[in-house]
């Protein structure tokens, strides 16, 4: 149902588009930050960090590549052709952003069109219908300023735009929120494994004399109070050194029978900075990487495991097995080591560093080999130590799956209004109470 007072028009009519920055991988370095494919993901906000940059002494980067407060920036071209039409907002930032070739950005006409309301029109289902009519099969791979120019914008007056855009926008900044404070505690949780882990805090400050920091004493017990020598120089007293595959399964045998319908996980499906999966398929087996819950994924070709596309699989119902991409590795600790150590130690600069050093193949389609990981050497934790950082693990990433579920909730529930409030089917006022009471 469209009223008589919405405009009929189209989207070149309400702002302007502009095509991102060429450049190659020798001109990034610290300067202007970029948006890249990579960072879309299931966002609805452009990055506020984690992106990667151009060098400012070796590119320079036009007034009019640099994004503004209100900026959509749009997927136009990528092999996925899932991923042609995602779309972020650009909240603002205290430092210069561009983004990259394969992205375009529309710049709306603030007299015309409310920038957050744009946003979700070029999300809504009837736009991305519109791209897919320009494609063949069920999605396209390139757009271009020309078909975003021309489709048509069933647009409400502004007053209705601000307050559509508020109430879909109350529902995305609690999405966020969540999103944020999940980086927050996987954050922690990182720099915990580093701490006890790799950097061995806790044996260092029982060597000067100190409780380690934010432990208890019952814990702080657990660790050793003096280092031993070892290959890999000096290691906690006690510990001991092991290849990876003495405590981590590499591709652990997993049964899935040909034919059977089972969850499929899409590389583009996997975060490039977090540990959980949020989106994957039902289809039917044929050959692939087969993983159970507990198991860590690793993409071992180029550039998903530079890009850091790693996940802790804990989306599958009881005994179900999953399957995906032969592009996978999966890990999965021994006992008694838990099953989140894995995960965390395929997130350390020290084994993607180690990963990535030890890729073959040609240029463009490296991998790892997995027979790299029997020379990559640890120092394996007491039973006790492991025990009780998996305790923390565990905690934190209930936490994490608690709040991605709630947030889950909200997307359903916007992309449910998001279609009938863009239509005109309903109302601001007769949905504003429900949103009210979910947040």
């Amino acid at each position: 149902m469209i009223y008589n007072n919405w405009l009929k028009t189209s989207l070149g009519q309400l702002g302007t588009f502009r095509n991102g920055i060429n450049f190659n991988y020798t001109q990034e370095g610290a300067g202007v930050a970029i948006v890249k494919v990579k960072d879309f993901g299931d966002l609805f906000f452009v990055p506020s960090r984690g992106m990667d940059e151009l060098n400012s002494q070796l590119i320079e980067v036009p007034d009019n590549q640099i994004l503004k407060e209100g900026d959509t920036v749009i997927i136009r071209s990528n092999g996925n052709r899932e991923l042609v039409g995602r779309s972020l907002y650009f909240r603002g930032s205290n430092k210069p952003v561009t983004f990259s070739g394969f992205c375009i950005r529309f710049r709306p006409a603030l007299d015309k069109i409310h920038p957050l309301f744009a946003t979700y029109f070029i999300k809504s289902p009837f736009c991305r219908a519109r791209f897919t009519a320009y494609g063949s099969g069920t999605g396209i791979q390139n757009l271009n300023q020309g078909i975003l120019s021309d489709i048509p914008v069933p647009l409400p007056p502004l007053s209705e735009q601000q307050a559509i855009a508020h109430i879909l926008g109350s529902l995305d900044d609690k999405i966020e929120l969540n999103r944020q404070m999940n980086e927050t505690l996987e954050g922690i949780t990182r720099a915990l494994f580093k701490s006890w882990f790799v950097d061995f805090d806790p044996v260092r400050a029982k060597m000067a004399g100190h409780m380690p920091y934010g432990m208890g004493a019952e814990a702080a017990a657990l660790f050793p109070d003096g280092f031993e020598d070892s290959v890999l120089g000096e290691i906690p007293r006690g510990w001991r050194i092991t290849s990876l595959p003495e405590i981590i399964e590499v591709n652990p045998p997993r049964s899935l029978h040909h034919g059977l319908v089972s969850p499929y996980l899409e590389m583009s499906n996997v975060s490039n900075t977090s540990a959980r999966v949020l989106a994957w398929k039902n289809r039917t087996f044929s050959s692939g990487t087969k993983f159970i819950n507990g198991d860590t994924l690793v993409a071992r070709i180029t550039p998903c495991l530079e890009n850091g596309k790693t996940a802790f699989v804990d989306f599958l119902a009881e005994n179900e097995v999953g399957w995906g991409s032969t592009e996978y590795i999966v890990m999965r600790s021994r006992p008694p080591l838990p099953v989140e150590y894995s995960y965390f130690l395929a997130r350390s600069d020290n084994f993607r560093t180690y990963a990535i050093r030890n890729m073959t193949g040609t240029s463009g389609r490296q991998r790892v080999p997995t027979v790299c990981f029997n020379s990559y050497f640890i120092a394996e934790p007491s039973p006790e130590c492991a025990k009780i950082f998996g305790k923390f693990a565990q905690s934190m990433m209930q936490a994490i799956k608690q709040n991605d579920e709630e947030s889950q909730t909200l997307v359903t529930i916007r992309d449910t209004l998001l279609p009938k409030l863009l239509s005109g089917e309903v109302r601001v006022r007769d949905v504003e109470r429900e949103v009210g009471v979910v947040l």
